[in-house]
C-alpha cells in the first residue's frame, strides 16, 4: 500500500496532493483547491510570484518586438545579478504565461538548499519596481516536466492561460555571458578562501613552532635547576684567594 501510494504521489492518480502544484508550484484554483499543497521545508527551487510584467501582455503596446526582447533581456539581467548574490545559480526560467496563477513568475534552482533559503528570507523583506516581492520554496525539480511541450513545438491551442508553463526564453548571448560571469565570480571566491585558509595554516603553524621553542626552553631550565650546583675547588696552599 505504502508503495504504491508513493507511486502515484503527485500524480493525476493521487486523489490527496494536488499534481499542479507538484509539478509547476502554482494552481490556477490556489487556496480553494480540492487537493493540497503540500508546500516544501528545504528545496534547491525558488518561486518568485508575479515578478515579470512584459508590456506585449499590454494592450496595446508600441514595442517593437526587438525592443520586446531587449526589454525581457534587461529584466533577466537584473534579475540574475541580483539572485546570484545568494549563491549558485544552476537555472532560472520566467514564465510567459497569462493566467494569475503563473503570470511573471520567476523560478530560480540554485546549486545548494542552504542558498535558496537564504534567498526566500531576504526577497521577501524586497521590492522590485516598486512592487513587494512574494518568494517561496517551490516543490518543481525538474523543468521539462513542467514546461508545455505543445507550446515549445509551437502548437499549443490555450494560449497563455495554459496551465503548464511557456517560458520567455533570453537571448543566448545574455545568458552565456551571466552564467560565465558567475563561474568566474566563483572561482575567485574559492581562491579566496583557499589563501585566506592557507594564511591561517601559517599563522597557526607559526604559534605551533613558538610554542615548541617555548616548550623545549621551559624544560631545559627545568632539568638545569634538578642538578647540583658546580662546586669551586679548593685553594691551593699558599695561592689562598685565587684560583
Amino acid at each position: 500500500m505504502a508503495d504504491h501510494l508513493a507511486s502515484i504521489y503527485g500524480t493525476e492518480k493521487d486523489k490527496v496532493n494536488c499534481s499542479f502544484y507538484f509539478k509547476i508550484g502554482a494552481c490556477r484554483h490556489g487556496e480553494r483547491c480540492s487537493r493540497k499543497h503540500v508546500k516544501p521545508t528545504f528545496s534547491q527551487t525558488v518561486l518568485v510570484s508575479n515578478v515579470y510584467q512584459n508590456p506585449a501582455h499590454l494592450s496595446p503596446t508600441l514595442l517593437t518586438e526587438a525592443q520586446l526582447q531587449e526589454h525581457f533581456d534587461l529584466f533577466w539581467e537584473d534579475m540574475f545579478i541580483e539572485l546570484a548574490k545568494y549563491g549558485e545559480i544552476e537555472e532560472m526560467n520566467v514564465c510567459d504565461n497569462v493566467g494569475d496563477h503563473l503570470v511573471g513568475n520567476v523560478y530560480i534552482r540554485y546549486r545548494f538548499e542552504e542558498d535558496a533559503q537564504k534567498s526566500v528570507e531576504s526577497l521577501n523583506n524586497r521590492f522590485y519596481a516598486g512592487r513587494p516581492l512574494y518568494a517561496e520554496l517551490s516543490p518543481v525539480t525538474d523543468f521539462r516536466e513542467a514546461c508545455c511541450r505543445q507550446y515549445e513545438n509551437g502548437e499549443c491551442t490555450r494560449g497563455g492561460f495554459c496551465n503548464f508553463m511557456h517560458l520567455k526564453l533570453v537571448t543566448r548571448k545574455v545568458r552565456k555571458e551571466l552564467y560565465e560571469a558567475q563561474r568566474k565570480s566563483i572561482k575567485l571566491a574559492s581562491r579566496a578562501v583557499m589563501r585566506e585558509r592557507d594564511s591561517y595554516r601559517g599563522e597557526r603553524d607559526h604559534d605551533r613552532d613558538y610554542r615548541d621553542r617555548e616548550r623545549s626552553d621551559r624544560d631545559r631550565r627545568d632539568r638545569d635547576r634538578g642538578k647540583p650546583r658546580e662546586e669551586f675547588p679548593e685553594p691551593m696552599e699558599g695561592t689562598e684567594g685565587y684560583y
